[in-house]
């Protein structure tokens, strides 16, 4: 062990879990604390996820103090508390360029350590991969053990008891560590829950434990039953856990997380545990040693830079209303005379919007948790009874739903509405958070109807047009962030199924446009203007049905026509080659190029440099028409997918 003085900066003598191990336990308080500020200090010039990680900094303290990490496996469900774990990771050095561009990424990533074994971002998939790691190293009969951390909104999702429902196979080498910041599950907790968690968790009790199980399965079945359930309901009054028992896990707890001294002995005796899998119940504080964080109604959840000293974040100026909240306060608008309308969000109720409709409509307001495959059903179930449900879903959520939405809704034609957030590419949440499959996803599916919004405005009307629509399934798509600044219609106009709109009028050159990249399609109509190009600038509105009339008397009447979306290849230029194939305009020499985004993930970095790497900016757009017409001077006809 390593001695040091109370004013020895400890952070800097760890650079790796190693060097953590190597100090005295009386020292982690100290280190905790520094861990604690360099965390506040680094996302103050970053932004990011403060709260959840400052709430686990003695969690992943007194984790890598006593686990053999990387060897062993140490797996965070989502990620968003995974600063502490960066900077304890060899990674301090990078901290302040956490989702910037070329930087860290603000979740786990196999890619960028050795410590971090399975990337996440998404909720709820931490005791699955835990567990393959443990089952692994079982049939390998390597000795590592796999631990995983989960918040209890995390337990909100099906896939955690799906996971826990099969974990016992793993026996000893699996913990689950059950990070309670809500007070949702857990009593109060003290010295007298720290004493009994330690005693339940010692060698020594489980040998006696397990001695006591071997002799009762020699008495007659009705008696063994009996004890049994003595055993289950005497540790169940005094500590809860029975429904964890009853999923095949040893329950310890609750504990307090920020207390080291009860930490540290209760992690060491289940590290030496023979019996498992195991888990154990972490009680945190969201926001824990920094006072704004403490004091917000959020903790602290997701922020931008801000003042250590203050906390008062650092905004810009007003600006156009974000799409969410346009989409938000439109819904509540319309449901003020429509009381069929209900909407339905997935634990993301300020993200979507849906707390400006819940504020207005709390009855027909639901929010299921993460549990985005029950949200899908059960707006289908609203549906087929009559009633009008909005399915609120980030698109990168959606996808952990996609079965449902082809069987439950697709399938059924039944009409509920999703109105799909964050599409397109999102910033500093990066790859993971990316809304890049949705069109594609979605516009293959019989009986869906697909719209995109070029401005707020429009998303006024495609969310009128959605209350409107009856007749089977319908989604919207928009992106995050800020509108265009463009007036909101005090009264919704209900757009025409499957027709676009001509917003220039041109000759040569036809820019097809699929949602918001319609302002880089009308900058580039300027650029090939002045280059003496007459060009026409369609918005589509829709992905699917395609405006057939519109599209076939644009590349019929224009020398080149190019569509444009802010989607993966499979989608609106997909969809539009296969049409113009069935209709034989490929045959009479059409001249038809796509633009979408690159077939790979994108790390995180501003949205604007985003879309510039994935060539859908205004720039890119006239090189592919300027690139299309040399061709065609050539005698070069060509059809690019």
């Amino acid at each position: 062990m390593t001695d040091v003085t109370p004013d020895t900066p400890l952070l800097d003598t760890v650079k790796t879990p190693a060097d953590l191990r190597k100090l005295k336990a009386k020292d982690l308080r100290q280190l905790a604390d520094e861990l604690r500020s360099e965390v506040i200090s680094a996302v103050g010039v970053t932004g990011g996820h403060l709260g959840s990680g400052l709430g686990v900094v003695e969690l992943t303290t007194a984790i890598h103090y006593v686990f053999d990490t990387p060897n062993d496996r140490l797996v965070w469900d989502v990620g968003h508390q995974c600063y502490p774990h960066k900077i304890l990771t060899g990674r301090r050095d990078r901290i302040r360029t956490l989702r910037q561009g070329g930087g860290l990424s603000g979740f786990t990533k196999r890619a960028e350590s050795e410590y971090d074994p399975f990337g996440a971002a998404h909720s709820s998939t931490s005791i699955s991969a835990a567990l393959g790691f443990a089952v692994a190293n079982k049939l390998a009969d390597q000795p590592g053990k796999a631990i995983a951390v989960i918040g209890d909104g995390a337990m909100s999702a099906g896939m955690a008891y799906e996971a826990m429902n099969n974990a016992e196979q793993a026996g000893n080498r699996l913990v689950v560590i059950l990070n309670d910041n809500d007070m949702s599950i857990a009593p109060p907790v003290g010295g007298l829950s720290a004493y009994l968690s330690r005693i339940v968790s010692s060698r020594e009790f489980l040998g006696l434990r397990d001695l006591a199980k071997k002799f009762a399965k020699r008495l007659p079945r009705p008696f063994y039953s009996a004890a049994r359930k003595t055993d289950e309901f005497a540790r169940g009054m005094t500590m809860g856990g029975t429904l964890f028992e009853e999923l095949g896990f040893y329950y310890v707890g609750p504990i307090d997380g920020h207390n080291l001294d009860h930490l540290i002995p209760v992690l060491e005796n289940v590290r030496d545990a023979e019996e498992g899998p195991i888990l154990v119940h972490v009680v945190t504080k969201k926001g824990k040693g920094y006072a704004p964080a403490e004091n917000a109604a959020d903790k602290y959840h997701g922020v931008q830079k801000f003042d250590v000293i203050t906390g008062a974040q650092h905004k810009g100026p007003p600006g156009p209303p974000s799409y969410q909240n346009v989409f938000g306060e439109t819904l509540a608008k319309l449901a003020e005379s429509d009381p069929k309308i209900c909407a339905i969000t997935a634990a993301m109720p300020s993200g979507t919007g849906v707390d400006k409709f819940a504020k207005a409509h709390p009855d027909r307001a639901f929010d299921v948790g993460i549990a985005e495959q029950h949200a899908v059903t059960f707006a289908a179930g609203l549906a087929a009874q009559g009633m009008r449900p909005f399915c609120a879903i980030y698109s990168t959520f959606l996808q952990r739903a996609y079965d449902q939405v082809v069987h439950d809704v697709a399938i059924q034609n039944l009409p509920v509405r999703f109105a799909i957030d964050r599409a397109g590419l999102v910033g500093a949440d990066g790859a993971t958070h990316a809304g890049s499959f949705d069109v594609t996803y979605l516009a293959t599916l019989p009986n869906m109807v697909v719209m995109a919004p070029a401005d707020e405005a429009e998303l006024v009307h495609m969310t009128y047009t959605a209350a409107e629509h009856d007749s089977g399934p319908i989604a919207v798509r928009y992106p995050r962030g800020s509108g265009t600044g463009v007036a909101l219609p005090e009264v919704p106009q209900k757009l025409e199924i499957g027709k676009g709109r001509v917003v220039r009028e041109g000759k040569k050159v036809a820019i097809l446009s699929l949602g918001t990249r319609l302002a880089e399609a009308l900058k580039a109509a300027d650029a090939l203007e002045a280059k003496g190009l007459s060009t026409t600038v369609a918005d589509l509105r829709f992905a699917k049905p395609l405006d057939e009339a519109l599209i076939r008397r644009l590349v019929s009447t224009h020398e080149v026509a190019v569509t444009i979306e802010e989607a993966a290849i499979g989608g609106l230029g997909a969809h539009v080659l296969t049409f113009a194939s069935d209709e034989g305009l490929i045959d009479a020499g059409l001249k038809l190029r796509t633009m979408r985004l690159p077939d790979r993930f994108q790390d995180q970095d501003k949205p604007e440099k985003q879309y510039a790497e994935a060539g859908l900016d205004a720039d890119h757009i006239v090189e592919t028409v300027l690139k299309a017409l040399r061709h065609n001077s050539e005698g070069v006809v060509e059809v690019s997918a």
